[in-house]
């Protein structure tokens, strides 16, 4: 057999021209390059580029936040993921600040934040799960491609400041035709099936504060009273201002009903739910979005019938009531829409007058139980 012609000096020569060589460099350069700004930054925590970097008001918040032992790439992507986009971002970061360009302050983008936002249910399966499956885990196409809706109230820029408040743009650049006739679609398809009100919505992952401690094997007497009723990173991220509002810095609205003013629960958590559950300028209850409750229920905050990611309500008339009422039914099977959406007796409003439109009957006195031989139902239960 024929040994095997080694390559002639004109093969070697046609191998190392420059039309061959040039691009062979620029792809070895972008595969060197492109993981290289994303190293850069992974290399120390962060704390390389605050040194030099518009980054170091970020880096200072994780680091005095509840946060502070979760690692950068833990939520904003790892050094090692084979995503192109990721790099090419980070290099197009890089580029931006060794050419002056960089921004006074980083924003996460719209794409930022729903990848945050699927990297939460790595710590935080069991509330991940239970926002997902609830109301506030409703798609952009569900809010936003809504026929119903669409037909009978034009969609504004305002829609925004509750439903995908970290969308970069205004409503024209998220929907077409921006009209009452249709048929609405987005102008970038993906974002249909993302959720319009994502974790970042209500949390703020650079909140100072302490992490979460695990619970001790033996409580204090006084624990109970002690314990937190929300974490620190409960914040509303406010549209306008691009910037979050702490829980504690959000108002309790004064409430009325007629001229009436209502009783409402101190609960500063549900400050939240006021900023899109909203009355009018009125502060008349049950207008606009308003859930104020009146009647039976006035003075109960929205988290004591409404869970706090899944905003479930199946338990929560169990969590507080015997099985029957004061007249002696079953409420979770009177008409209310509780039980029946469609029922003229809204939960949040319902009074026993509703029903009793003659008078409300009596509560039953320990004497009527001795000699009924029944029980005493009272507000707090069976006796």
């Amino acid at each position: 057999m024929a040994a095997a012609e080694k390559p002639s000096g004109g093969a070697r020569r046609k191998f190392l021209r420059p039309r061959v060589l040039v691009p062979l460099a620029a792809v070895l350069f972008a595969i060197l390059l492109l993981p290289s700004a994303s190293a850069y930054y992974s290399y120390s925590q962060g704390r390389s580029c605050t040194k030099c970097h518009e980054i170091w008001q970020p880096y200072r918040d994780w680091h005095e936040s509840a946060h502070r032992n979760i690692a950068c790439s833990e939520c904003h992507g790892d050094v090692l993921t084979l995503n192109a986009g990721f790099h090419l971002k980070n290099l197009r970061q890089l580029t931006k600040h060794l050419r002056g360009e960089a921004p006074e302050q980083v924003r996460l983008k719209t794409a930022d934040v729903l990848e945050i936002e699927k990297r939460c249910a790595k710590c935080h399966r069991q509330e991940y799960a239970d926002w997902s499956a609830g109301p506030h885990g409703a798609s952009y196409s569900k809010i936003f491609l809504n026929t119903d809706h669409n037909q009978r109230t034009l969609l504004i820029d305002d829609c925004l400041r509750c439903h995908a408040m970290q969308f970069q743009g205004g409503i024209r650049n998220l929907v077409t035709p921006v009209n009452t006739k249709g048929p609405w679609q987005f102008r970038e398809a993906q974002l249909g099936a993302q959720p319009a009100m994502p974790c970042l919505t209500c949390h703020q992952m650079h909140r100072f504060g302490t992490p979460l401690s695990p619970s001790p094997a033996v409580k204090a007497d006084d624990a109970s009273s002690k314990e937190d009723i929300n974490r620190p990173s409960l914040a509303l991220f406010d549209r306008r201002e691009q910037e979050y509002v702490a829980v504690s810095r959000l108002p309790l609205p004064q409430m009325h009903e007629g001229a009436r003013l209502v009783k409402i629960s101190p609960d500063q958590r549900q400050a939240l739910c006021y900023q899109c559950h909203a009355p009018t300028a009125s502060a008349q209850v049950q207008s606009a979005d308003d859930r104020t409750p009146v009647g039976v229920h006035e003075g109960l905050s929205c988290l004591a019938c409404h869970e706090q990611h899944g905003q479930r309500t199946r338990a929560s008339c169990t969590t507080c009531h015997p099985q029957l009422s004061n007249c002696g039914l079953d409420v979770e099977k009177m008409d209310t829409t509780f039980k029946n959406l469609k029922s003229p007796h809204n939960i949040h409003t319902v009074k026993c007058a509703d029903c009793h439109a003659t008078g409300v009957p009596r509560k039953k006195t320990r004497r009527d139980v001795a000699t009924s031989g029944g029980f005493l139902v009272t507000n707090t239960g069976l006796r």
